[in-house]
């Protein structure tokens, strides 16, 4: 089977694909052959070496794959061999192969394929967290949406409208006319320096999705409304550029973060909160995590979650889906698929 290691901190060059045995499943267990496996932020972070909770490098990352069953380990009686799945990995999707238990593996609705399978636990996990079981959306909410054209940003779209919300939007000025069409009311340009001028003017937000981290933080919470909420999922800043840069990291963290904004007295007296998401801490909630996934598949097979693949780039050129992802090229997802699977001699295909 085909690996892609991180065998160091670096940018994305130091990916390395590497050969290696087939594993055999245990009890309990099943082995996938993988089709398609997701890339977020997160792998970026962790090649740069700024993600605590990815292992020790050298290692395999990557928390989302689909594919096809093709070997069961005892005890395992479903699903069976050649039956379509997605799966959650806490780490090691990035492999042509992956054994994971049985219950972690969900059957994926007939006509999805596999890349747009692998673009939904990561991104459609958290919107849901953020927005239905923390956020507590609820019909006519106003939605403001970091990075509106990304892989969270997407499904976030769809679940807001689902509800009967409006969404709101931050992404690039070259996507505002495609997230518009999607189905976004309002676009302001992220590569701003003033983004959140384009807000002021307009009515304050009940909810605010901002993956960002430092300043982008206090700028976000002086849009809410009383009552409203900013959820923090990630912290794309310390990402900005492809090698890792400690300076940056600590500025956006000890200097970015505005203790006075974010002091509980604070939030009291303007009546705003503060939610948290990271999703790779959910592990121990694996039965909650399976239903909220099989209630995102059913809005996928119903056609109200519609997932987008950016790029299917080849294993052998995974540096290139790194790239994509810190250049902010991509609208919706960018999905690794082994060369085996691409029957077209390795070409990256959108």
């Amino acid at each position: 089977m085909q690996e892609i290691w991180i065998p160091r901190i670096g940018p994305p060059e130091v990916l390395e694909l590497r050969e290696a045995p087939d594993p055999e499943p245990g009890p309990g267990e099943i082995r996938v052959r993988v089709q398609a496996a997701g890339v977020n932020f997160a792998d970026l972070l962790a090649r740069m070496g700024l993600y605590p909770d990815a292992p020790k490098l050298p290692a395999v990352i990557g928390y989302e794959v689909a594919g096809v069953v093709d070997a069961l380990g005892s005890g395992v009686a479903e699903p069976s061999p050649g039956t379509p799945v997605v799966c959650l990995t806490r780490f090691g999707g990035y492999r042509s192969r992956v054994v994971v238990p049985a219950a972690q593996a969900a059957v994926r609705p007939a006509g999805l394929d596999a890349a747009h399978a692998a673009a939904i636990p990561v991104n459609g996990l958290t919107a849901w967290m953020i927005l239905y079981e923390m956020g507590r959306l609820r019909e006519g909410d106003r939605v403001l949406v970091h990075s509106a054209g990304g892989g969270v940003g997407l499904a976030a779209l769809d679940l807001i409208r689902a509800r009967g919300a409006v969404a709101e939007g931050l992404a690039g000025a070259t996507k505002h006319a495609w997230l518009r069409e999607r189905g976004y009311a309002f676009l302001a340009d992220s590569r701003r320096e003033d983004w959140d001028a384009a807000f002021r003017g307009r009515p304050p937000f009940d909810l605010i999705l901002d993956a960002s981290g430092g300043r982008s933080w206090s700028r976000s919470l002086r849009l809410l409304r009383p009552g409203g909420r900013l959820a923090v999922f990630g912290f794309s800043a310390n990402a900005a550029g492809r090698r890792r840069s400690l300076l940056r990291a600590l500025r956006n963290l000890v200097f970015g973060i505005s203790l006075r904004d974010f002091h509980p007295i604070t939030l009291m007296n303007r009546n705003r909160g503060v939610l948290g998401v990271n999703l790779g801490r959910l592990w121990g909630e694996g039965q909650r995590v399976a239903g909220w996934l099989g209630e995102l598949l059913g809005m996928a097979a119903a056609g109200s979650l519609r997932p987008v693949v950016h790029a299917r780039v080849p294993f052998s050129r995974a540096a290139e889906a790194h790239r994509i992802l810190h250049d902010r090229e991509n609208l919706g997802k960018v999905v690794l698929v082994p060369d085996e699977e691409t029957g077209d001699g390795g070409e990256s295909a959108a």
